[in-house]
């Protein structure tokens, strides 16, 4: 994770990966970027995950997968947030490292390395779900970057 704005602005220039988040009392705003839309995302869930769970050095337990259809930039982002949201409140499973490829369809073929909810320290609130409002996907001058909200 980024400390600035200026952090982020200088990682990105060198091609860097990465996400940040601001929490919030019913929310958290999550950016994250990469040089490509793929690892962007990967980065946003592992946003996502940063704002509730502390990850680092929790050994998976399982590998889920699952395939994301053709849409829009902003439907993939929001389908695939949604997905981690569904892992947390039916299976109890939090991804701790996340690989995506895309798909000859305009699809993304998601990897999920997860852990048991129960095996990670929990640092805030667990998401409930994704905002459309404020919700940005796209190409720009350092690679790829994205904006999401996500209700806690």
């Amino acid at each position: 994770m980024v400390g600035d704005l200026d952090d982020e602005v200088r990682a990105r220039r060198q091609g860097e990966s990465g996400h940040r988040s601001v929490p919030h009392t019913a929310d958290a705003r999550l950016r994250a970027w990469a040089p490509t839309r793929e690892g962007c995302l990967a980065e946003a869930v592992l946003g996502m995950v940063g704002c509730f769970a502390e990850v680092s050095g929790v050994r998976p337990t399982a590998v889920e997968r699952v395939r994301l259809a053709p849409g829009r930039d902003e439907d993939l982002l929001v389908a695939l947030l949604d997905e981690v949201v569904f892992r947390l409140e039916v299976a109890g499973r939090v991804p701790v490292d996340v690989e995506l490829t895309a798909t000859d369809d305009g699809g993304l073929e998601v990897r999920m390395a997860v852990a048991e909810l129960a095996d990670v320290d929990i640092i805030g609130a667990v998401p409930k779900g994704i905002s459309w409002q404020g919700l940005h996907i796209g190409p720009d001058p350092h690679g790829w970057s994205c904006t999401a909200i996500v209700d806690v």
